[in-house]
């Protein structure tokens, strides 16, 4: 019996990594850059008190601030980047918490920066903008200081808060230690009894395989996984999620979920619309559920054939086709845009696309100011890579668009915009290739493609969105958290999504909230539901509207942290406070769901 193992780090091709040594040529420039940090900041420490002198101290103050905090995020990124690639790195590792805990000590010396700026008061800091041309860009920032201003706390509170992120972030480490690095698996085994390694970079392939076998082995033995150490896993989300309940009540929010949303001004009815409208089109789902039993002829449908490919002959798409493919799907955004993403993902090595061992799950965008917009994945030369690196693209030129336009201080978007660009590129790609791949299977495949991409984003976050709503409300109000408890209610939520139309075992879909880093971001996976929905919304507009609307759309992308979120996504063109995007979203995805009833009724499958 042979066995598919994953390769080491050190034996993947240098192309399929991304290049690092643009960041820092070395370990030794990396520490050099660490020590300038450490240097800047007493130097940050000696402006408390004195930002009230005048405009001109406090554009100095600014300047070596944005300095400091620039230099920093590329110490950070460095050494995340590299851990996450190689988990059993321990050289890496280190390099990954000595970054974060420069940032916390950066952080926790300028503390007195929000105290002191709203003691000068608002009126004198917008006269300020005017005095020196260093500060005139502030007037936004300035702006939300001044809505922020019953949640910043005094000079003393704030250094406590800032120098409890260290701290308060072992959670999430843990939680990525364990599971990237810690976490074993039993193999999963085909027809044949060829034993396939089950690791974060390999587990997508394997439950997307045509064996059977392979997909359910491999699902249940990446559920095992996680349920061995269930408890384990329960005690640090539980950690987690006290860390966003103090949080929010140390500044004088509410709830967590209030917290989240108010530091990017979404009123939280966008939540409740989107939870709202999810379950109310929970039968689109149940009905997709009994087409895939029929496509693919099963007495029973069960939980790891959601992602069966419905034909033998799924389409290979190796890394250059897709990106290729990808160009062409963006050409509507211009020359520059395709070109430069071209570039990126060819030449200057955004894309680190290796399957190797030790490598973290899922994918990324990430990197900083003063970096390339690097990508994490596992590419596996087939439609569903080829969808998550246009997505993965998307965030990157979002990055790339808004570093460019924006200075330091309004170059990070939130996430509630950072998923339209990604699922805006996917749908884009996917509409082109459904114009121009004309062949009966690919364009099977391409449904399958958009249904699994619903799956995950409207679908599986929208279910732990009301999971993580649940968990952090029992939390406020004092109630018992256990691993037991934890699992029982995401096993609910989805028995009620999955209907009488899909077999499961409780145990293993109850254990789907420890498979998602996610959940150690407060609120953060509404984002993939809302922003998949405005997405189709601006690509709709795009193919109807001409060059105002790509003008537009570039804007968007643009506009970084400049305008709040609500606000950039209405000049793109797309209102998000009425439920209507989510509800057209949803037809989106009941039509995909026609297109391959017809396919199944029609005997073409």
């Amino acid at each position: 019996m042979e066995k598919k193992s994953l390769p080491l780090r050190s034996e993947v091709p240098l192309h399929e990594t991304w290049n690092l040594e643009s960041v820092f040529s070395d370990v030794q420039s990396w520490e050099e850059a660490k020590d300038q940090v450490d240097k800047h900041i007493p130097e940050l420490a000696a402006f408390k008190g004195k930002l009230s002198q005048s405009a001109q101290t406090l554009a100095d103050f600014m300047d070596l601030y944005e300095t400091t905090m620039r230099l920093s995020s590329k110490v950070m990124v460095y050494g995340m980047l590299a851990s996450s690639v190689d988990t059993s790195d321990q050289q890496a590792q280190a390099m990954a918490g000595q970054g974060q805990s420069l940032i916390v000590r950066l952080n926790a010396a300028t503390s007195f920066m929000y105290p002191e700026l709203m003691q000068i008061g608002f009126e004198q800091l917008h006269a300020w903008t005017k005095e020196d041309m260093r500060i005139s860009h502030l007037d936004h920032f300035i702006d939300e200081l001044e809505r922020q201003k019953a949640h910043v706390r005094s000079d003393e509170v704030e250094q406590v808060l800032a120098l409890s992120g260290e701290p308060l972030g072992v959670f999430f480490r843990a939680y990525n230690a364990i599971t990237n690095a810690d976490l074993t698996f039993d193999d999963a085994v085909d027809e044949d009894g060829n034993a396939m390694e089950v690791g974060q970079s390999s587990i997508n392939s394997l439950i997307t395989h045509a064996d059977r076998r392979v997909r359910q082995t491999g699902f249940e033995n990446y559920a095992k996984g996680y349920l061995d150490f269930k408890n384990t896993l329960a005690s640090l989300q539980l950690g987690g999620i006290h860390r966003d309940v103090f949080n929010a009540r140390t500044r004088n929010y509410p709830s967590s979920l209030q917290a989240a949303l108010d530091t990017i001004n979404i009123p939280s009815s966008v939540f409740y619309a989107l939870i709202d409208t999810f379950q109310n089109n929970l039968p689109t789902w149940h009905r997709y559920w009994r087409v895939r039993k029929k496509a693919l002829a099963l007495e029973s449908f069960h939980v790891y054939d959601i992602k069966a490919p419905l034909s033998s002959k799924s389409p290979q798409i190796p890394f250059e086709q897709a990106i290729a493919w990808i160009c062409e799907g963006m050409v509507p955004l211009g020359e520059e845009y395709t070109q430069t993403l071209r570039k990126g993902a060819l030449e200057d090595r955004w894309v680190d696309r290796a399957l190797n061992k030790g490598k973290r799950q899922g994918a990324f965008s990430g990197g900083a100011y003063d970096t390339n917009p690097f990508i994490m994945m596992s590419y596996a030369d087939n439609v569903f890579s080829l969808s998550t690196l246009a997505h993965e693209l998307g965030h990157s030129m979002h990055s790339f668009y808004s570093r460019r336009a924006q200075p330091f201080i309004y170059s990070r978007y939130s996430l509630f915009v950072a998923e339209v660009a990604s699922n805006f590129n996917q749908a884009m790609v996917r509409d082109y290739l459904f114009t121009t791949q004309a062949d009966p299977l690919f364009q099977l495949a391409l449904i399958e493609e958009a249904m699994s991409n619903f799956h995950r984003y409207f679908f599986i976050m929208p279910t732990l969105a009301r999971w993580e709503l649940e968990m952090h409300e029992r939390a406020e109000a004092g109630k018992p958290l256990t691993a037991e408890i934890m699992s029982d209610f995401c096993a609910d939520l989805f028995t009620e999504g999955y209907g009488e139309n899909v077999v499961y075992d409780r145990d293993q879909i109850g254990i789907t909230w420890a498979q998602f880093q996610h959940m150690y971001m407060n609120f953060y996976v509404y984002n993939y539901a809302t922003g998949i929905s405005a997405a189709h919304a601006l690509v709709k507009g795009i193919q109807e509207g001409g060059q105002d609307k790509v003008d537009r759309y570039l804007e968007f992308l643009s506009a970084g942290g400049s305008l709040y979120p609500l606000d950039a996504l209405r000049l793109a063109g797309v209102d998000m406070t009425s439920s209507e995007p989510v509800d057209r979203a949803f037809e989106t995805m009941a039509r995909y769901v026609d297109r391959l009833e017809a396919l199944v009724d029609a005997g073409e499958i």
